[in-house]
């Protein structure tokens, strides 16, 4: 990278992964982090906001604002993730309570604070439930602009998680990623096609977790849990799940994205949380008959550059 760092908000529900983002984003020289707003999804929001300030105490971080936001999604129920995460969210490493403490504002207003005041655009990089950025874009649409891009980890073309067809993050909150993909600003969509290809070696996990430095051990433990099939092996490899998302922000070039009309599906059932992604080559019956509908394009991630991008977090991680 060259030139001025990105200014960057990171929105996240910390979380393993999200941890792993933090560790990265806070140490790349690329990104200037003007504020992480905190969300329910991973754990619940009062989880979130302590886990995120004892990432940032431990990564060595500078005095960046953190807020609360929302404690539940616009209309569904909180379903939290501890199955995933652990009983608090952090795979119950023990890690011990912040000295940080967060802002007294809300996370709307900090978002709004931040993106109005900064110099140049900002990136948004949402890695959780999408509760917070539908609340600001529909409070406070006069953000839109001085956001740059904003780059979600979220959706799925193909496979869900939290259903057959819907990915967690899309699918706790369905209505507020609808909203999302109506903000008018680029968008790039980091889903579960390219979330589940990233994963660090086990010879670096290991390597990690033996290292003095209780920063980098922090980052190996949490790249252990993140592969439960193997979590009786003491060299498990570790997906590097949402801190991919970071990385697409640093290294776009490492993503191979096309542009495709994306909507979200809002009707109870099966579907519901649905990220549907338009691959089709040419209209189908359904627009010859009845009309082509308004849909919201986006830069969807189809393939990621594996190794690139754990070359990447690794050395920035690992960077003193």
């Amino acid at each position: 990278m060259t030139g001025q760092p990105i200014p960057v908000i990171i929105d996240c529900d910390t979380g393993v992964d999200d941890a792993l983002a933090l560790l990265f984003a806070v140490r790349h020289p690329g990104l200037d982090i003007r504020a992480v707003t905190c969300v329910a999804g991973n754990t619940d929001v009062d989880g979130v906001v302590r886990n995120t300030l004892t990432v940032l105490e431990q990564a060595g971080a500078p005095d960046i604002p953190v807020a609360r936001g929302a404690e539940r999604p616009l209309i569904e129920p909180v379903r939290v993730a501890r199955h995933v995460h652990g009983q608090d969210g952090m795979g119950d490493l023990g890690l011990p309570a912040p000295s940080r403490k967060p802002v007294d504002v809300d996370a709307v207003t900090l978002l709004r604070r931040e993106i109005l005041a900064s110099p140049q655009p900002v990136t948004l990089i949402p890695t959780a439930p999408l509760t917070n950025i539908a609340l600001l874009l529909r409070t406070h649409p006069e953000v839109v602009r001085n956001i740059e891009r904003i780059v979600f980890m979220g959706g799925a073309v193909a496979t869900g998680n939290a259903t057959p067809v819907a990915e967690f993050n899309v699918w706790h909150d369905p209505e507020a990623a609808a909203i999302l993909l109506t903000a008018g600003v680029p968008i790039t969509m980091y889903g579960l096609d390219v979330f589940r290809q990233v994963v660090v070696p086990a010879a670096d996990v290991q390597r990690l977790r033996a290292s003095a430095e209780p920063r980098l051990r922090l980052a190996g433990e949490l790249l252990a849990h993140r592969d439960p099939a193997t979590s009786g092996d003491p060299t498990p490899t570790g997906g590097l799940g949402d801190a991919g998302a970071v990385c697409a922000v640093v290294d776009p070039e490492g993503i191979t994205t096309e542009r495709l009309p994306v909507e979200v599906s809002l009707a109870p059932g099966a579907t519901r949380g649905q990220t549907i992604v338009d691959r089709r080559p040419r209209p189908g019956e359904s627009e010859i008959h009845d009309g082509a509908r308004e849909q919201c394009l986006v830069d969807v991630a189809l393939d990621v550059d594996v190794e690139r991008y754990v070359k990447l977090w690794l050395t920035t991680v690992e960077t003193p």
